[in-house]
């Protein structure tokens, strides 16, 4: 458009923000500009006109919300917290999902942290440079599983006790189902029982098992140029169940690469770490353990509880009861009385008072006493001498089921009579 005024020279008013050209002209002359014209030049309201004429200009870029940014202040608690770790970004991601109620995409999830230079900067100084990648090779349904150990990590339970936690990963090469099971230890007795565990689980034997060469397993690791020695008990364990140890050759993780990338789903456990009692954590690896069974993997475009139900009918059957039951940790039926107590060898230990009058499974291994409803662990203790053996937080739900007082006074009741009963069963004359 072009607007000519007669004055000294002719003005171009092209856009609205040409407008502001016309205010020294108002300002030192008679002129009046004749706004409703201009509006209906611009298509604007008539007020709009007069903005851009006293010299508004438009932001050449506009604010725009993101959708994560109530989410900011709880990333922000969350990163800073040094009992926690977060090795990725999705592992951050997965834990607002499902504690925080986030529902956006990862991608976007992920574009939104690379954008926040204080939240980006938390994952660039854990990054880590990545070997070269293996060559991909597939395997027959039922061939091969791989074994290994999520090793060593340090945990802080919900009540501030640190514990080293181990979690024992069984992955089927072909449908990649993989099975999850928590430990503090690694001795060759509970490998060989949730090796067993496993199978069970799996439904057979795959024909063969990849190993790194760990101690439970070899008593010589495998090289370059000498094939190893697999432990005899372990041998005779593969004897049993017909499979074929197949050792790594040391310093080589990628050989067993199918299992190496899902053990680092497993750090997202560490997210956790001051969130969770020790039960809480082994269910929060079986929840972990079930959404990676049942989600599509694009990277092999396979979901593996799907898949290994084309795999069962390919795997070795498990050998016979009399067989694994020599392998198997023994599992006994413990009714908890009215106490919230369970005996075993004379000696009482105690459980969360919802299960009184329940039946629990006990087993015994690494010297301790585990006791679970159905698959759930709800109690855990170092075996003992003493004639009564309580967890502090059993003995203060018990006392609130008795106690007509508020839950503060019963606590202190409780912790004092239970440092009372303490002394009393390790007192020698008992």
């Amino acid at each position: 458009m072009l607007l000519n005024y007669e004055l000294t020279t002719n003005l171009k008013i092209n856009t609205l923000m040409d407008l502001n050209k016309l205010k020294q002209f108002e300002e030192n002359s008679s002129l009046k500009v004749n706004r409703s014209q201009l509006a209906r030049e611009f298509n604007v309201d008539r007020r709009t006109v007069s903005k851009y004429i006293q010299g508004y200009k438009r932001k050449s870029t506009r604010t725009r919300t993101s959708q994560f940014d109530k989410y900011y202040s709880i990333i922000e608690d969350l990163l800073k917290q040094a009992d926690k770790v977060f090795a990725y970004k999705r592992v951050l991601w997965q834990y607002l999902c499902d504690n925080h109620g986030l529902t956006a995409a990862q991608s976007s999830f992920r574009r939104y942290i690379s954008s926040i230079p204080e939240f980006n900067d938390y994952f660039c100084k854990k990054r880590v440079v990545k070997s070269a990648s293996p060559m991909r090779f597939e395997t027959d349904r039922g061939q091969q599983a791989q074994l290994e150990w999520k090793e060593s990590m340090s945990f802080k339970l919900k009540h501030g006790e640190m514990i080293v936690i181990n979690v024992f990963v069984l992955l089927l090469s072909y449908s990649r189902y993989r099975v999850y099971y928590l430990s503090l230890s690694k001795t060759r007795e509970v490998v060989c029982h949730l090796l067993d565990k496993a199978f069970n689980q799996i439904g057979g034997v795959p024909k063969e098992l990849l190993t790194d060469n760990m101690a439970t397993v070899m008593d010589e690791a495998r090289t370059p140029y000498t094939k190893g020695k697999v432990n005899a008990v372990f041998q005779q364990f593969a004897d049993d169940y017909g499979f074929k140890v197949r050792p790594c050759i040391a310093g080589r993780p990628q050989t067993k690469a199918k299992v190496e990338s899902p053990m680092r789903i497993l750090d997202e456990i560490q997210a956790y770490s001051g969130d969770l009692t020790y039960e809480e954590l082994h269910q929060k690896v079986q929840e972990i353990n079930e959404r990676e069974n049942t989600r599509m993997h694009e990277g092999y475009q396979m979901i593996p509880v799907l898949g290994l139900e084309k795999e069962k009918d390919s795997l070795l059957a498990l050998p016979p009861a009399s067989i694994r039951s020599h392998y198997s940790i023994k599992t006994l039926k413990v009714k908890v009385n009215a106490s919230s107590m369970i005996t075993y060898q004379s000696k009482q230990y105690s459980v969360p008072p919802k299960y009184i009058n329940k039946t629990l499974h006990l087993q015994v291994h690494d010297e301790k006493i585990h006791l679970y409803y159905n698959t759930k662990l709800v109690a855990m203790h170092s075996l003992n001498t003493k004639k009564l053996n309580y967890i502090e937080t059993h003995y203060i739900e018990i006392a609130k089921r008795t106690l007509p007082f508020d839950d503060a006074k019963i606590e202190e009741i409780a912790k004092e009579n239970l440092n009372k009963i303490g002394a009393l069963y390790t007192d020698d004359r008992t």
